[in-house]
């Protein structure tokens, strides 16, 4: 997805491709994000991270815990991951890590998994967000067939939340005129920031990022002259920075649920890297024959 035109910040509101949902077995968009992000140490990335987060993967799976969750790493900016985990509210949450906390077993292997792939982060922090439904357009709660995430944070001027709505309502309205394929879910930062919107756009190749910045002309002509200079004006006015990065799924650092892997085990079971197989030893050379 693009957020903001790509003459303005290198981004647009396009947004292809399915939209993001929560890692757990629910029909509906999310309230509630809890996000977990680990910037990798160089060199510790790949392989040796995945080996790692697959026991969390394995621990929750011995479990059989009900709450689910989608791993990706990062293709663009620094080396990290993102784990998500979607609630329908932050009771929900609450209920979910106090039941962690009952389950002495699994408690105490998560704590030492966490020691473990400690040894591999830079740093770690976690991120709360809300689900803004007015700011969203067409989100779809299937995460399933998704492999790639965009991923667009805005900071918004303080005072300036009317001016983002109606940048947003803009937005969604040109798209609707314009009928392109854009689509995308807007959260809130409720912890961990202040006055930012995180936006997500899931999809199942790169071919769909080309698509949207095709379609970048049919949402300008929808806009119009008059309305491309508002578009202008509410961006200057309204949006303090913007940034977009771009991450790919991985099934092997996520816990999702036994139909998403039932559905396409190929990609969400990947079975695990072959080790290359061993030279042959080199056949010793016969000694030289002393010159007569």
């Amino acid at each position: 997805m693009k957020i903001v035109c790509v003459t303005l910040l290198g981004l647009s509101f396009a947004a292809t491709g399915s939209t993001f949902t929560a890692a757990q077995e629910i029909p509906t968009m999310p309230k509630v994000l809890e996000i977990t992000r680990e910037v990798i140490k160089p060199g510790k990335s790949g392989a040796i991270h995945d080996k790692s987060e697959s026991n969390f993967v394995n621990a929750m799976a011995r479990a059989k815990w009900p709450t689910h969750y989608i791993a990706m790493n990062s293709l663009s900016g620094r080396s990290r991951a993102l784990y998500i985990t979607g609630y329908p509210s932050f009771e929900a949450w609450e209920k979910d890590d106090a039941a962690i906390d009952k389950n002495a077993t699994l408690s105490s292997e998560l704590d030492k998994d966490s020691l473990t792939d400690g040894e591999l982060l830079d740093e770690i922090g976690q991120l709360v967000l809300y689900y803004d439904e007015d700011t969203s357009y067409r989100p779809n709660p299937d995460l399933s067939t998704a492999r790639f995430m965009e991923i667009s944070v805005y900071k918004i001027k303080p005072g300036h939340g009317k001016g983002w709505n109606d940048l947003a309502k803009m937005v969604i309205d040109a798209h609707k005129k314009a009928g392109t394929s854009a689509h995308w879910a807007t959260y809130e930062v409720a912890y961990g920031g202040a006055d930012e919107y995180v936006v997500f756009s899931a999809d199942k190749s790169m071919s769909e990022i080309d698509t949207g910045y095709a379609e970048d002309k049919q949402f300008q002509d929808a806009l119009g002259e008059e309305g491309m200079k508002r578009f202008h004006e509410l961006i200057e006015s309204t949006i303090d920075s913007a940034d977009s990065e771009l991450f790919q799924i991985n099934p092997r650092q996520s816990y999702v649920p036994d139909e998403w892997i039932k559905a396409d085990p190929e990609f969400w079971k990947p079975k695990p890297a072959m080790a290359p197989a061993a030279k042959p030893a080199a056949t010793a050379k016969p000694a030289a024959k002393p010159a007569q």
